[in-house]
């Protein structure tokens, strides 16, 4: 499972048997009736394998809370691995292997959703990096890969048993050969004709995309002051912008100091930017920050997020921010939603808060913060830019929303120097090539220390940067306006198996109870 994953092996087809040895060891336990917790035993061992082989690079923002989200996922997926097999007692093989598959996709569903959400380790990510492979997620999203690895696993484990364990000829195994070999062979070659066959439609908009390298531990909140870091941006910017140039993108948090958003003509920043359109009028500027809202003073909390100013009395949120910068027009703001999770966010507040200092670095500020009620476009006479900010480009199905409601493009703004030279901002670029091919829609992204680059509506990259580089690029992409099956159903596939698992499990609590009577 690790070396098949993006950026720790990359041997995608290997996902294809990796479940089959710990498939093993259930069929063992089922079939000699060993009591249950020798399969949750194994099971996370191969979990706690599996995440730490692939996501270990946290260790470099977060030492306790690498081993924390290592902890945690490991559990969830042992978790959902014991109930298959329950539900495989109660229920008998077929109906067992079927709870697997939609036991597992309704987890990966409620994992993007819940207070706990950190969807890095979906099955169907594992693909990322090979899109002539999954072109047809545009129906499915990544749940639809999670569908197919588990599926072909079952029926290649099957052939396994028949022919290694029961003794069974292989020459008798017709049927079942055929089937694994068209579940593995359609999508395939479906994606390929889908790949072959895509033409992009021609409506092009000029981009250019800042790259300014300034290190997220001792330069960006601390030893380089604002206006350095806003003065570099600005020449990088200088060096490719021309008259044709309609929007130059900046990364998230670019703006390092926060600001009010009422007094936001006031930051200098937010100054020089109106300086350098003045060059430019055309263009238009999108850029991280970190931006307050102050409330009135009042003895109730105005939001969940709030907190106390001590220094004037009364209430103020704090945000992840995107800002579109046009001349001669008010700022446009967007809010980050989905937060990382025990940086930007505290999961269950009430019940953890002594957990607090386990946070982890994925980029972005620090603290509690405020969020966007919804997915929210900027729009403008050149098209409708979608301002994903880092962790938030992992979530398919809220990027999605951005698509659904009107964006033709989008701008992924993003801080991925937290975890060092690993696989970590490897695979977070890995994971915006999924969200091309689901929306169908071209993406710009800026990465304050790589990778930044343009992707197309098929997932593939160009114009790709190299690590701890200051540098910027320009280039051009085609908006579109058309949406996917994805875009209009989201995660269909997750909402049902979530449904069905649930009356399985139900089925299989009433069934022991009965037996128990």
């Amino acid at each position: 499972m690790g070396v098949s994953w993006p950026e720790t092996g990359g041997l995608s087809p290997l996902f294809f048997i990796a479940l089959i040895p710990l498939l093993y060891v259930e069929y063992t336990i089922y079939q000699n009736k060993i009591k249950s917790i020798v399969l949750f035993y194994n099971a996370y061992i191969a979990f706690l394998t599996f995440n730490t082989f692939t996501t270990w690079w946290i260790w470099y923002a977060s030492d306790a809370g690498m081993i924390m989200a290592e902890v945690l996922n490991s559990l969830f997926m042992s978790t959902i691995f014991l109930w298959f097999h329950s539900i495989k007692k109660k229920l008998g093989e077929n109906k067992g292997y079927f709870a697997l598959i939609v036991l597992w996709i309704g987890f990966e569903w409620l994992h993007y959703n819940w207070e706990l959400s950190h969807p890095w380790s979906t099955f169907g990510n594992v693909f990322a990096n090979h899109v002539q492979l999954i072109q047809w997620y545009e129906y499915t999203g990544v749940l639809g890969g999670s569908l197919w690895v588990l599926l072909v696993n079952i029926l290649i484990f099957q052939l396994f048993r028949k022919t290694f364990i029961l003794g069974e000829k292989i020459k008798t195994q017709t049927k079942l050969i055929s089937t694994i070999s068209f579940t593995l062979l359609i999508p395939i070659v479906s994606s390929y004709f889908i790949y072959t066959n895509y033409q992009e439609e021609e409506n092009p908009i000029e981009v250019v995309v800042i790259q300014p390298n300034i290190d997220p531990y001792k330069d960006k909140f601390g030893g380089m002051t604002e206006a350095e870091q806003i003065d570099r941006i600005l020449s990088l910017a200088k060096e490719k912008t021309t008259i044709n140039t309609d929007f130059v993108i900046a990364p998230e948090t670019a703006i390092p100091r926060g600001f009010v958003e009422a007094e936001a003509e006031l930051n200098y920043g937010i100054i020089q930017i109106r300086k350098f359109l003045e060059n430019f009028p055309k263009t238009k500027f999108i850029i991280g920050a970190s931006t307050y809202i102050d409330y009135p003073i009042s003895p109730e909390k105005p939001t969940e997020s709030a907190r106390i100013d001590k220094n004037k009395g009364g209430w103020y949120d704090a945000f992840n921010t995107a800002l579109l910068i046009e001349k001669g027009k008010e700022i446009n703001y967007y809010h980050k939603s989905k937060l990382v999770l025990g940086v930007e966010k505290l999961p269950f507040a009430d019940l953890l808060s002594p957990l607090e200092s386990f946070a982890i670095n994925l980029g972005g500020t620090m603290g509690s913060l405020g969020t966007e009620n919804e997915a929210k476009f900027f729009k403008t006479e050149k098209g409708n830019i979608a301002p994903v900010i880092c962790y938030e480009s992992i979530y398919g199905d809220y990027v999605k929303d951005y698509v659904k409601k009107g964006a033709d493009a989008i701008f992924i703004i993003t801080n991925d120097g937290w975890w060092e030279d690993t696989p970590g901002y490897k695979q977070h670029l890995s994971y915006a090539r999924l969200r091309s091919i689901e929306t169908r829609r071209s993406i710009a992204r800026s990465a304050n220390t790589g990778i930044s680059c343009i992707i197309n509506q098929k997932g593939e990259v160009f114009d790709k940067t190299d690590w701890w580089k200051q540098v910027v690029i320009s280039s051009s992409i085609n908006l579109n306006s058309e949406k996917a099956f994805y875009t209009q159903h989201g995660d269909y596939l997750g909402r049902i198996s979530i449904f069905i698992a649930g009356l399985l499990l139900l089925w299989s609590i009433s069934i022991h109870y009965k037996n128990k009577g």
